[in-house]
């Protein structure tokens, strides 16, 4: 990417204050420049009070200050969930969504634009797979949504279009910034992933402290293969196997994301396989009733999610019920999709 296609977020230090070097700014304007943007969450030159007008008239007409502009707003901020269609520098379209419940706000952030995954019941699926976000049209995501926010956020989850193991490079340096630069936590942090093997067990060796989720979904290999086509080439053992090797190497549990679709992992049996499948491993299991999208797949009756959820009280694990949010204006899990890009 050349500078004159960045944005300034996309610049490194030495990038950015060769740029203000260039244009004549004394060298103290760095900070200041870094203050509005990672500290007051500013959408425009403009809004840095303290800069000379001379200085911002330069900047604004040599380089945009941000990589993603928001071409719309789903839901009232009002609501507790809002869902934004950002638009990149290279014209293609994106999804956040902001939630907010008592004492926690998160941010679920796209890592790429589609998906190649191609899990069935996924809407991302539809779109197929256009490109890689860089890390700092990850970044992006969360400085507009703090600025937006009406609370401060508290989680950040990879979990909006793409699959992050797939773009591992940029999402560890996305991960990395937010947690060292920007002050989260990495335990407030998770990365999901439809079980890229490999990068399982890479990121367990690098000894990165992000939470890990792995959207499991089913409890037989040929199951796995119905709904989600990854398994043709990263089989259910060596997910499970990979799983152990995780834990193993960093000691932190695993959250296990399993969707309940309708006739297809639903039944009292699949529940006590998956009890069987997932013994012995230290983890937790997060139970999603399916948020639907108007394709082949539907969400069981609540008298089939309660069974389930009874077969689950033996577990040796522990397990807990995430009923989407903002399903209503499509921003649930799974639900994520821009039908058209440029």
């Amino acid at each position: 990417m050349t500078r004159e296609e960045k944005s300034y977020i996309g610049f490194n230090e030495v990038e950015a204050k060769e740029l203000l070097l260039s244009i004549g700014a004394e060298a103290f304007r760095y900070e200041q420049i870094q203050n509005w943007i990672f500290d007051n969450f500013v959408e425009n030159w403009e809004e840095m009070e303290n800069l000379p007008k001379d200085l911002i008239e330069l900047l604004s007409n040599k380089i945009q200050l941000h990589p993603l502009q928001i071409n719309l707003v789903s839901g009232s901020e009002y609501e507790p969930t809002q869902k934004f269609l950002f638009k990149t520098k290279s014209g293609h379209s994106i999804e956040s969504v902001l939630m907010h419940e008592k004492k926690r706000t998160t941010v679920c952030i796209s890592s790429q634009v589609g998906c190649a995954v191609d899990c069935k019941f996924c809407a991302t699926a539809s779109m197929g797979f256009i490109k890689n976000l860089n890390a700092y049209e990850i970044i992006d995501q969360v400085l507009h949504l703090e600025r937006i926010s009406k609370h401060k956020i508290t989680n950040i989850v990879f979990m909006g279009m793409g699959e992050p193991f797939l773009n591992y490079k940029n999402v560890i340096k996305a991960a990395k910034f937010l947690n060292h630069k920007m002050g989260f936590g990495a335990r407030r942090i998770t990365i999901s992933t439809a079980g890229i093997v490999p990068k399982i067990r890479k990121i367990a060796e690098e000894d990165h402290q992000f939470k890990l989720a792995i959207s499991l979904n089913a409890v037989t290999e040929i199951e796995r293969k119905k709904i989600m086509s990854l398994t043709n080439t990263h089989s259910l053992n060596e997910l499970i196997k990979s799983a152990q090797y995780y834990y193993h190497k960093t000691r932190r549990l695993i959250t296990f994301e399993y969707v309940l679709l309708k006739g297809i992992n639903d039944s009292p049996l699949a529940a006590k396989r998956l009890i069987s499948l997932l013994r012995g491993l230290e983890c937790k299991v997060n139970v999603i009733p399916y948020n639907e999208i108007g394709g082949d797949f539907n969400r069981p009756n609540e008298t089939t999610i309660q069974n389930f959820l009874k077969e689950l009280k033996v577990a040796p694990f522990n397990v807990t019920v995430r009923w989407s949010k903002g399903t209503d204006i499509n921003a649930g899990c799974g639900q994520l999709a821009v039908l058209s890009n440029p």
